[in-house]
């Protein structure tokens, strides 16, 4: 099961889909299989950006099992909903089909710093030994988690033992938490989201790794295991050479279609679909990330 010393890199998985908007159960098997051979320490399924709001309780039962089937990693299965039962019937299937623990985002609804809490309590009460992962996304859930809110639902629930920090700015918070953990408060694992794009500065300040989805996940896997090493020059390089197509990737509302193209374009997945309502390439932005693909190979050729 999942822990507090959780590290390294928990890709965060899209769903693959036909062109037709069913689901591609063959790439969700060549899928698993590339995040593992690019180096994947674990997987977290039906995020934000896997789609899991466009699936249904079938499809999504169906993912969880195929995924947790063929990985040979630690599994973390995405269960936010507005409320307490749904999450509670997700949780179930994810440790029935193998997932190693469940994440949970805060719904919108929640405002103050009071209200965070007793609503990670009430949930650690319902999940009883499960071991769960805050999901801190304000910039799609709106909901704001002060450092000190996050080290009080740490202290409420023995079971919550990694948060997904994807707050922007976001690097106060992971030196604040970690300073905390230092002065004795419980240390969690801390893996981080926004597409990599302040990955290193992550590491820097104390994170243990990344969960997101950029689809170069071996970016990731390198600049983590250097800066593990302690080798920050060699980490720079590597992130630097990625840096174009991190930043074009993580365009707000196009960046999913433009990872599924490139995973499409990589042989992870047959085929590019987002399933609608969603955005499509067109021909100049296929043209933009063919054109950046190009120039960070002959980037990488030089290392």
């Amino acid at each position: 099961m999942l822990d507090e010393t959780a590290n390294g890199v928990f890709t965060i998985a899209a769903t693959p889909f036909l062109p037709d908007g069913a689901l591609d159960m063959q790439s969700l098997d060549s899928m698993t299989d590339f995040y593992l051979e690019k180096g994947a320490t674990g997987l977290t399924i039906l995020g934000i950006m896997g789609e899991a709001g466009k699936l249904s309780a079938d499809e999504s039962a169906a993912v969880i099992e195929r995924i947790c089937a063929r990985a040979t990693v630690p599994v973390i299965v995405g269960v936010s909903a507005p409320g307490f039962a749904q999450i509670e019937s997700t949780t179930t299937i994810a440790l029935e089909k193998g997932a190693a623990g469940v994440m949970i985002a805060p719904p919108g609804a929640l405002r103050t710093d009071n209200q965070i809490a007793g609503y990670y309590r009430t949930l650690g009460e319902k999940l009883g030994k499960t071991p769960w992962v805050i999901q801190d996304f304000p910039l799609v859930t709106n909901v704001q988690i002060d450092p000190s809110v996050i080290l009080k639902i740490v202290e409420d629930n023995p079971a919550c033992v990694m948060l997904k920090h994807e707050d922007w700015p976001g690097l106060e918070k992971i030196a604040a938490l970690r300073t905390a953990s230092d002065m004795g408060a419980r240390r969690i694992s801390i893996l981080c989201g926004n597409g990599g794009q302040f990955l290193l500065e992550e590491m820097i300040r104390g994170a243990d790794g990344a969960m997101t989805g950029f689809a170069y996940p071996e970016m990731m896997r390198d600049v983590v295991a250097l800066m593990s090493d302690g080798n920050e020059s060699a980490a720079r390089d590597v992130f630097d050479a990625y840096l174009p197509l991190v930043r074009y990737e993580s365009q707000p509302g196009m960046g999913l279609a433009i990872r599924k193209y490139i995973l499409a374009k990589r042989g992870a997945i047959a085929h590019a679909a987002v399933r609608a309502p969603g955005p499509k390439l067109s021909k100049a932005a296929i043209a933009e990330i063919e054109t950046l693909i190009a120039r960070q190979e002959k980037r990488l050729a030089s290392f």
